[in-house]
């Protein structure tokens, strides 16, 4: 969240800003303005409060010393109402605390100066692109129907066990899943990212750390009887590790990977959009985190775009990145470019990774800090990106490489899944 210094210093500068996400921050700011006057206000009163509490505190022994039982008598009274008046005090300056924090969690993450102004998908920008369009023969299946013919996925399956949008993977389609996430923790691996086995499940704190509290709670499943959240992605519980933590500037930057298994109600979805794979409640991913000093965080965002390309052209995808509007960016991102790779039976993008900067955002929100050379505490930049999410990369995959002859595996996943051809 930002911080009230931000706030107190940039307010026109804020408000700028947070028109490009589409967001009017002029009520809500002069909300927060006047409260944190309320609060200021009252913590000088409560501060100059206490400290009369305390000289007429030590003065009354020695009065009753010298004998002036008056005196004394009447200091206690003034320490009695004092202290009555500490007491409201401090509920007023908590009160105003608790309010302060509540509108701070309503507002949006900057976005970086580089975002281009848009209201929707459509007015993203397509930075570049690669990679060779497939051609296919006559006749050529979308992925649902070539998951059928060779029984590789089974939706229906999978809404008798549970509901729509939970897929059953099967034979060949089980083993090129997994060699799918092998293969991206490996490469993760090689280019220096710590691999991390995060749980699946997290609690109310670590899901207002990285912001998905409270904006996406009806998107997050809930296990209501513990208070637990099921993750809507790797991130949540990886960079809920450096919550509460100052960390020394040495060890920066951190870089960590994790694979893990991803919920998400998608409620609202309909159409084309979630047909197959194109939109699932329960999908794998491989993530990456970054968390480093704040002069730092935009080429270590250079750097994971780089990366996910790698993937995608080792995958031989065709492929684009977008860097994305104010209008279609998240609630905590401060830039964020999407990656896509081409579906040709669909004739469609996909949407494989998303990789962003939140800068201090999270960091704020999660007490995430580093000790500078000069010893004084700072809020690290935070990042993160899908490196890659596996539905729609799979569905490229069946539907690009599809032959009269069965489909065809990418060179770079043979080792993995010990075959060359679904036939």
């Amino acid at each position: 969240m930002l911080t009230l210094k931000v706030i107190n210093e940039n307010t026109d500068e804020v408000i700028g800003k947070l028109a490009k996400k589409n967001f009017d921050a002029v009520e809500v700011l002069e909300k927060v303005k006047e409260l944190d006057n309320v609060r200021r206000n009252t913590q000088t009163q409560l501060d100059a409060t206490l400290a009369e509490i305390n000289t007429l505190s030590k003065s009354i022994g020695g009065l009753m010393k010298e004998g002036k039982k008056n005196e004394a008598d009447t200091a206690k009274e003034q320490v009695s109402t004092l202290k009555e008046s500490s007491k409201q005090l401090d509920e007023t300056l908590k009160d105003s605390e608790t309010k302060i924090q509540e509108l701070l969690v309503t507002i949006p993450n900057l976005p970086h100066e580089s975002v281009p102004v848009g209201k929707t998908p459509e007015d993203n920008v397509v930075e570049r692109s690669g990679g060779t369009m497939p051609t296919l023969q006559s006749g050529a299946l979308p992925h649902w129907d070539l998951a059928k013919k060779y029984d590789l996925i089974d939706f229906e399956l999978g809404v008798k066990i549970t509901g729509a949008g939970f897929p059953v993977y099967k034979g060949k389609g089980a083993r090129l899943q997994r060699s799918l996430i092998n293969f991206f923790l490996d490469c993760a691996r090689d280019a220096g990212f710590l691999e991390i086995q995060p749980p699946y499940v997290v609690n109310a704190a670590s899901g207002f750390g990285t912001g998905q509290l409270p904006d996406k709670e009806g998107q997050m499943y809930h296990a209501q009887l513990d208070d637990l959240y099921l993750i809507p992605t790797a991130e949540v519980p990886v960079t809920n590790i450096y919550r509460d933590v100052i960390l020394e500037d040495t060890q920066l930057p951190i870089r960590n990977t994790a694979y893990s298994a991803c919920f998400r109600r998608e409620a609202g979805s309909y159409g084309k959009d979630v047909r197959g794979l194109n939109r699932l409640h329960q999908f794998d991913k491989v993530e990456i985190v970054y968390i480093d000093k704040p002069e730092n965080s935009y080429a270590r965002l250079d750097e994971m775009v780089d990366y996910v390309q790698t993937l995608v052209e080792k995958l031989e995808l065709p492929w684009r990145i977008l860097r994305l509007c104010g209008g279609d960016m998240s609630f905590t991102s401060a830039l964020t470019f999407d990656f896509e790779v081409f579906s040709a039976a669909q004739e469609r993008w996909l949407e494989v990774s998303s990789v962003s900067n939140f800068e201090s955002y999270q960091a704020n929100r999660l007490k995430c800090r580093y000790r500078d050379a000069d010893r004084k505490t700072q809020l690290c930049h935070t990042l993160n990106g899908s490196a890659l999410a596996l539905p729609r990369i799979m569905a490229a995959l069946l539907e690009n490489n599809q032959t009269p002859e069965g489909i065809r595996i990418p060179e770079v996943l043979i080792p993995y899944c010990g075959f060359e051809v679904i036939d």
